[in-house]
């Protein structure tokens, strides 16, 4: 697929992933504990109770993330953030808690239902110091070194085109700006059938970096400091009854698999004197 097909499937995607919630169901995982037999374990479970309580019931079914980023970057009152790919909003509204009245956090995301789902989340939380831009990740619609901290949740492995997302992060981040994200990441050697297979598990495990690969656009961007840190390692086991339903040999596979595919935090940092 060229760049418009595969912006077209995650757009379709993650449009109808909002009209589930708006429609009273859920995006299938997000929710903590998860709730549905559908859930993986790359999208459950990473928000705790103190979390998402915090937050209208819809942010939190309409998480499809694979991290919980606001849970690791350092933010503070005052600063300005922006979320790459903010969904329902989830992320938005934690970092709005954290950077206070004084501060300010963008949501950027391409898809109308779920701009119209972040919005009304908005809404139900009292979030004043919030707002949805509509727009591609990879031509951020923000001035250059205007935000202090991007963060972003198993979106940027999404694009086909991720040397220009990390160079449009570099440029809308102040000097001395951090960039960290959630993202799924590989180790090691992936045969190509491997990954055309795991798509049955999850759609965003088709377009991971591997980690050296990830560090390496990370400094080629312009940024320094790069840190990858795996916060869950997965394996085949973890969705055999989402592979078997695929028609996937899941004891033939797990060699490939086990111990490959991680989520990861993803440190970086603007250089202070650019």
């Amino acid at each position: 697929m060229d760049n418009s097909d595969i912006k077209q499937v995650v757009r379709e995607k993650y449009g109808q992933a909002a009209l589930r919630i708006t429609s009273g169901g859920s995006s299938c995982c997000g929710a903590a504990p998860a709730v549905e037999k559908c859930c993986d374990p790359i999208t459950s479970n990473l928000y705790n109770d103190s979390q998402s309580n915090q937050l209208p019931e819809e942010a939190v079914l309409a998480s499809l993330g694979c991290g919980n980023p606001t849970a690791l970057a350092r933010l503070n009152a005052g600063e300005t953030v922006l979320d790459l790919g903010s969904g329902g909003g989830i992320d938005v509204l934690l970092s709005a808690k954290r950077v206070g009245p004084s501060g300010k956090v963008y949501g950027l995301d391409m898809t109308d239902e779920m701009l119209s789902l972040a919005n009304e989340n908005k809404r139900k939380a009292g979030a004043e110091n919030v707002e949805f831009l509509k727009g591609e990740i990879e031509h951020i619609p923000l001035p250059n070194n205007s935000v202090d901290v991007v963060i972003s949740n198993c979106v940027i492995n999404l694009s086909a085109d991720k040397d220009q997302v990390l160079r449009e992060a570099f440029r809308v981040l102040k000097p001395g700006g951090r960039f960290a994200v959630s993202d799924v990441v590989t180790h090691g050697e992936i045969h190509a059938d491997v990954r055309r297979s795991v798509l049955l598990w999850v759609g965003c495990v088709a377009g991971a970096l591997e980690d050296a690969e990830y560090r390496d656009k990370l400094t080629t961007a312009g940024f320094e400091q790069v840190e990858i840190e795996p916060t869950r390692v997965y394996r085949a086991e973890d969705a055999r009854d989402i592979l078997s339903a695929g028609g996937i040999d899941v004891d033939a596979l797990a060699p490939e698999v086990d111990g490959k595919f991680m989520s990861a935090f993803i440190r970086a940092k603007k250089p202070s004197a650019f």
